[in-house]
């Protein structure tokens, strides 16, 4: 499938995932656990589709632009790294990645009780307004629409699921995001109507995250070693993002530790599934057939 129309068609889906995660405080009324375990399934695709899909393809997308070579699989460790660094600073100094929201505020600690019973008595709390929540997701999303770009270039030509792992990991992610920034909005006295705008403008930011790996990431190139950075780039964050939703478990969830584990390995499952899928779907070129010399 044509790589343009095929974008179309994610970013179409991704733009009615956003409002209806924006509609989630308004249909239903989720409580901590629930909440939890889906956290705990969402990083385990991403974290399954960062590590078993998107850097696979970008050590493939290297050794065929560079050669079977160990400077190729190190530059690409070091993308993986500076992918991961750039979503850590960009949670750090925005304190944005928060899916639990309580009397309308937003702290750098991600809603866990006992965490933010300590911070609240040491005064060190970091509260957002949605519109600062809504800066740090808008760079979020541009760098998950980077990562789209990078999956579907790196596979259209060979599938016609290019991408759909990235594509699913955002989509269960986005309503998360979507619902953090109305549920201020909510809480700040703005519309309904406001806030589906405000979602429909955020969905905006993953076409935005195509634009700049098309037009100026790659320009005219969607092939070789800058494409193979991508792909490692993305797999970066994708890790930095799954890591601080899994970390945090271990030390102020010592309740429903076998749900979350069974949710966590179940979307894990997930991603290896989408992994074998796309295998299963690759198309390879008819290998040329061999000459033989015969010496006389």
């Amino acid at each position: 499938m044509n790589a343009t129309v095929l974008l179309t068609y994610y970013c179409l889906a991704l733009l009615l995932v956003s409002i209806a995660g924006g509609l989630i405080p308004v249909w239903f009324r989720l409580t901590h656990r629930w909440m939890e375990c889906a956290v705990s399934f969402v990083a385990g695709v991403m974290l399954g589709i960062g590590l078993l899909h998107m850097l696979p393809h970008a050590l493939e997308q290297a050794q065929l632009s560079a050669g079977n070579s160990v400077s190729a699989n190190h530059s690409i460790l070091l993308w993986v790294l500076f992918g991961l660094l750039t979503m850590f600073f960009i949670e750090r100094f925005f304190c944005f990645h928060h899916h639990e929201i309580e009397a309308g505020e937003v702290t750098c600690h991600h809603g866990h009780e006992h965490h933010e019973a300590e911070t609240h008595a040491h005064g060190h709390g970091h509260h957002l307004s949605w519109s600062g929540a809504a800066l740090g997701l808008t760079l979020h999303s541009v760098i998950e629409g980077i990562a789209l770009a990078a999956g579907v270039a790196h596979g259209h030509e060979t599938t016609d699921v290019a991408g759909l792992g990235i594509f699913l990991v955002i989509a269960l992610h986005k309503p998360f995001d979507s619902m953090t920034i109305a549920t201020l909005m909510a809480h700040g006295g703005w519309s309904l109507t406001w806030r589906h705008l405000v979602n429909g403008v955020f969905s905006l930011a993953i076409p935005l995250g195509i634009l700049i790996f098309y037009g100026g990431f790659l320009g005219p190139q969607t092939g070789g070693e800058t494409l193979a950075r991508a792909l490692a780039f993305s797999a970066g964050t994708f890790l930095c993002i799954a890591l601080s939703d899994l970390l945090p478990e271990l030390q102020f969830h010592d309740h429903d530790r076998g749900k979350l584990s069974a949710a966590l390995l179940m979307g894990l499952a997930l991603a290896w599934g989408i992994s074998q899928l796309e295998g299963v779907t690759h198309t390879h070129p008819p290998a040329l057939p061999t000459v033989s010399v015969v010496s006389g």
